[in-house]
């Protein structure tokens, strides 16, 4: 991220990063609606302070932090699991040769689904967006070692799920 150079408008950092953005949210809200409304929250009170947050350096962790917070509280606000598709529910490939990548992937999918969501989002931003322990801690707002314990501890839930899954 840092060999971009930063936007120095509002509008050129939305424009920029938007996609992105979406996507790292639907990554760590596992819900298009929600990311969808992550986004717009942490975009609207990224506006009236973008100068600040730019010349204090990343806007992406400021906005990725905005984004795992509003994940994390609306989630210890409701506590429930979000549904998914089963997967005989999901279209079947269009093209043959992909199913071994679609069976991996809907496996992934369900076991980051048991994360809670400062694991799944700590394991997002280190495997996903590729960030170092002290990146993911800036987002996450906490120590670099509470965000190395939340990916241990992600990895080994997953570990472990995917041993019994496979039983």
């Amino acid at each position: 991220m840092a060999d971009v150079e930063p936007a120095r408008t509002f509008e050129e950092y939305v424009r920029a990063r938007s996609v992105a953005l979406q996507r790292f949210a639907y990554l760590v809200t596992r819900h298009p609606e929600d990311a969808r409304d992550a986004v717009q929250e942490a975009l609207i009170g990224l506006w009236p302070r973008y100068d600040e947050v730019a010349a204090k350096g990343d806007v992406d962790a400021y906005v990725h932090r905005s984004i795992v917070n509003a994940s994390v509280s609306r989630w210890r606000k409701t506590r429930h699991s979000t549904p998914v598709e089963a997967p005989q529910d999901l279209p079947q490939a269009a093209a043959s040769g992909f199913e071994d990548e679609l069976a991996d992937a809907d496996a992934a999918w369900r076991l980051c689904a048991t994360l809670s969501p400062d694991q799944r989002a700590a394991v997002v931003l280190r495997f996903w967006s590729g960030l170092a322990f002290a990146e993911i801690a800036e987002v996450l707002g906490c120590a670099e070692a509470t965000a190395r314990s939340h990916v241990h501890r992600a990895l080994t839930r997953l570990r472990t799920n995917l041993l019994e899954e496979s039983r």
